[in-house]
């Protein structure tokens, strides 16, 4: 357990996202005496670096509908360059110039996110299911806090990505929600905040006014029939992070001004778990970032 309470805090890949203006609302938080990890994805930065080096992009649609990032060797390559090459450097300078010492690492780190690499995945192609192999994304089997948590206490705000390290000790694409959800729960995590780059949980997702000020996720299954795609593994997340004993969960703007502090005031769609006991989902098991 972390003290002051801990707060983790997911800022999304999506170029819209205003990453500077959340490190700057972090910077203010620690230094009011606020405890924060923070954990990114770069979805955007991924994008752009595929097309530099021209690596063709795929995504899988599971027969659930959720749609992830298809992560063949030459994909993989490009989220390590692109997470922990361009856009955690870009981040930890950022709190540094706020005056927050920062340290990045990735779930590789101290062996800190373990994950199972599943030899195939079930995807829909042309309307039928089928099994994708050669997908080098994972689950996140276990957490080992230690180090996150020992720089916690010594006043750093670690700045975590993907990847994992697999079960024969091999980079593995995780999903950073989901990444942060995990390190949330095994850090004794108060809140955990998943900053995106729409207003939270939409009713329409075609109509940004739709915000859903709470959402109840089922213990197993499909979180919400309504979420699809990124926002589908956002409330996965928030269910293992609930499910885990993080009190709060919230999913909020990433774009607006002082985001980290709105979510904290309540900002945003907050997620509940429906029931009690529920098990962690296991239905995905291609989770990348």
């Amino acid at each position: 357990m972390i003290t002051p309470p801990l707060t983790v805090v997911k800022c999304g890949g999506n170029p819209a996202v205003d990453a500077a203006g959340i490190c700057a609302d972090i910077a203010r938080l620690v230094h009011q005496g606020h405890s924060i990890l923070l954990v990114h994805g770069g979805s955007g930065e991924i994008a752009r670096l595929s097309g530099r080096l021209d690596v063709p992009q795929r995504t899988l649609v599971a027969p659930d509908g959720v749609s992830t990032r298809y992560t063949d060797p030459d994909t993989l390559d490009v989220v390590l360059l692109a997470l922990a090459g361009s856009v955690k450097p870009r981040l930890v300078a950022e709190l540094s110039r706020h005056g927050v010492p920062a340290v990045g690492l990735t779930g590789m780190d101290g062996g800190m996110l373990r994950a199972r690499r599943k030899a195939a995945v079930r995807a829909v192609v042309d309307g039928r299911t089928v099994l994708v192999r050669d997908n080098h994304s994972g689950r996140i089997a276990t957490v080992r806090p230690e180090l996150p948590a020992d720089l916690l206490r010594a006043g750093y705000v670690p700045v975590v990505s993907p990847p994992a390290i697999d079960e024969h000790d091999r980079p593995v694409n995780v999903d950073a929600d989901r990444a942060a959800a995990a390190l949330a729960a095994a850090l004794g995590a108060d809140r955990l905040l998943l900053l995106t780059g729409a207003p939270g949980v939409l009713a329409d997702p075609g109509d940004p006014t739709s915000l859903r000020d709470r959402v109840e996720v089922a213990p197993a299954g499909a979180p919400d029939p309504s979420a699809t795609g990124g926002m589908a593994l956002k409330l996965i997340a928030a269910r293992e992070a609930l499910a885990g004993g993080v009190t709060t969960v919230r999913v909020a703007d990433g774009r607006t001004p002082d985001p980290v502090s709105r979510a904290l005031a309540g900002a945003g769609t907050t997620v509940h778990l429906a029931g009690a006991g529920a098990a962690r989902d296991r239905s995905h098991e291609e989770v990348p970032a």
